[in-house]
């Protein structure tokens, strides 16, 4: 029960540490950190910081082959989708983005169920139609209109994230995980360091700046990556991911109590359409139990 309980907790702050990221990058946008600058950084710190927990580990070392091109194939995908995020989050809100993010696991079942053979349900075409209706209901019905634009960013976004993960599936199920994310994290940063080059974004200028760099790469990235296996190596992947939901509920928590954004009624009944949807499409009707999506945040 003890490592059941330590398990959930970890996750638990995993999913907090993921729903981070708006609020980071809304918070370089107010302290004029350049946002090239805050991915390049954010994903170079990260990085380094899994390769030197999986040294002391002794579980480091480098991939070969087709797999090692497949997973640097990804993570220069992970690294244009989130772009994609950033970008659509300045002109977002923070909640807002992270309603509208979160759609990703009901497009991961449904490029399964086109992709990888797995069935098309009822059940999965009813929760797609809980979280899209969410979604529409979130940007269609607020008090201010989003911008669309944003929105669009912020849903190719997603869709980017359940092509990484169905791939990613698919070429390398036997594969340690942790592993995998180290050498996405470094393909990321290398995508992530062409675009700060061409963009030519300063370091940053200001201990501010510093704080928020060192933030999303520890507290956003590194951090949260680390726990969610350690969770999942002691708790099961289907309470993984019902403790999952927590990441668009910290952001959206966050977005009010750090960035003083507003909740209107409809963007929280939005978002509670989101994750009924999100859990129904991974609700498993055998037993009861939820069939994982892992966070990629």
């Amino acid at each position: 029960m003890r490592e059941r309980t330590l398990g959930g907790l970890f996750v638990l702050v995993a999913a907090v540490g993921f729903g981070t990221l708006a609020i980071f990058g809304k918070l370089a946008e107010r302290t004029g950190l350049a946002r090239p600058t805050l991915l390049i950084l954010r994903f170079a710190i990260g990085a380094a910081i899994v390769w030197a927990v999986l040294a002391v580990r002794g579980e480091a070392k480098l991939l070969r082959g087709r797999l090692l091109v497949a997973m640097l194939g990804l993570g220069v995908v992970y690294g244009f989708l989130t772009i994609s995020y950033f970008w659509g989050l300045s002109f977002l809100t923070a909640g807002l983005t992270g309603i509208i993010f979160y759609t990703y696991p009901v497009h991961v079942v449904a490029l399964s169920a086109l992709f990888l053979d797995d069935r098309l349900t009822l059940r999965l075409v009813v929760g797609l139609v809980l979280s899209l209706g969410g979604v529409v209901l979130v940007i269609g019905v607020g008090r201010v209109d989003p911008n669309l634009f944003g929105v669009a960013l912020v849903l190719t976004a997603a869709l980017g994230v359940a092509v990484y993960m169905v791939a990613g599936r698919a070429l390398t199920a036997d594969t340690s995980p942790r592993l995998l994310v180290a050498h996405a994290l470094l393909a990321a940063a290398g995508t992530l360091a062409v675009r700060w080059l061409v963009a030519g974004a300063p370091l940053p200028r200001t201990s501010a700046h510093a704080g928020i760099a060192l933030g999303i790469g520890l507290f956003g990235t590194a951090i949260p990556m680390l726990l969610l296996y350690e969770g999942l190596s002691r708790i099961s992947a289907n309470h993984a991911s019902v403790l999952g939901t927590a990441e668009p509920v910290a952001t959206v928590a966050l977005g009010v109590l750090v960035l003083g954004e507003s909740l209107s009624p409809t963007t929280l009944v939005g978002g509670l359409l989101v994750l009924t949807g999100v859990l129904l499409v991974q609700l498993d009707p055998r037993d009861g139990t939820v069939d994982s999506v892992e966070s990629p945040s």
